[in-house]
């Protein structure tokens, strides 16, 4: 372990687009500076679920010692997952990790998760309020998206300004949020390095090209087949983003499987975009973001923090 890591921070954070080298950096830190893995990843929690999340399971292993990681394969697929759950989970594993003397290493691409934790957000517990959820059924999407909008209108997880029941969802816990100021999680004190994975345009462009390519021959389509016929809908599938919409497209025979590559290709260079973007609003909003090239520059840049 680092010396004089712990004194400053107790967490080092990695963060970067898709397919920029997350995983394989953050276990080659884990295993230089005594640590453990804390996925920040809102699909990675899913069982089932290994080509289309890109969880890279390998990478944890390689070398013959294998770097402990928390929060991935923790629910089935047909199971309920939110930021709060997230949050809550993330301060568990962390204790764990400390526990033992283990630096935690929360990595991933999520930007809401990333901020809930990086930030503090303030996420109470949030029942189900069915007379509200009455009120809201006869609301068209357009009337829904103003009243979620109306105290908030710089809402960054506008995932849920896209469908219907994480949009009625969403005004259910902004509404109890705003009426129960008082009422807050468990929160323990954190001190972040956070770091970023630098990627030069056109070659985080080939990285996500190639990984595609790699993930469609090593079996993403027949994946996304399976959960079906085990018996998760078609709607659920769409749910779980990029891979999983085109492929369940594709099997469902709405695109062909030259328009697949294509089409999603494009889509997830539009992803890393926007996770791009979410980095830099992270930034203007005051967090600290050091990018670097790999993980000689994070242990200088460690070493010269700690010093």
């Amino acid at each position: 372990m680092l010396c004089g890591f712990g004194k400053r921070f107790n967490l080092l954070v990695i963060l970067g687009p898709t397919a920029s080298g997350k995983t394989g950096l953050a276990v080659d830190l884990a295993r230089r500076i005594g640590g453990e893995i804390i996925s920040a990843d809102s699909r990675q929690v899913y069982r089932g679920m290994d080509l289309g999340t890109g969880k890279d399971l390998s990478e944890y292993s390689r070398g013959g010692v294998t770097v402990p990681c928390h929060l991935i394969d923790i629910l089935e697929p047909t199971e309920e997952f939110s930021v709060f759950a997230y949050q809550k989970l993330f301060y568990r594993a962390f204790q764990e990790i400390t526990d033992r003397g283990k630096v935690p290493l929360m990595v991933g691409g999520s930007g809401l998760y990333l901020e809930a934790v990086i930030r503090g957000y303030r996420l109470p517990a949030v029942a189900i309020n069915q007379k509200l959820r009455d009120e809201l059924a006869g609301e068209s999407m357009e009337s829904l998206r103003r009243r979620f909008l109306a105290p908030q209108p710089a809402i960054h997880n506008t995932t849920d300004l896209r469908d219907r029941d994480r949009l009625v969802r969403a005004i259910e816990i902004a509404e109890f949020t705003r009426d129960h100021r008082q009422e807050t999680g468990l929160r323990i004190p954190l001190s972040p390095l956070v770091v970023g994975i630098r990627c030069e345009r056109e070659t985080l462009r080939r990285k996500i090209t190639d990984r595609l390519k790699a993930r469609l021959d090593s079996g993403m389509i027949e994946e996304v087949r399976e959960l079906h016929e085990k018996g998760l809908a078609w709607g659920r599938i769409d749910s779980f983003g990029l891979e999983y919409r085109y492929i369940g497209l594709y099997l469902q025979g709405g695109i062909t499987r030259e328009e697949l590559f294509g089409v999603l290709n494009t889509r997830i260079h539009q992803y890393a975009k926007r996770q791009e973007t979410w980095f830099r609003r992270m930034e203007k909003n005051g967090v600290r973001i050091h990018w670097v090239d790999g993980s000689d520059s994070v242990i200088a840049l460690i070493s010269g923090l700690t010093a």
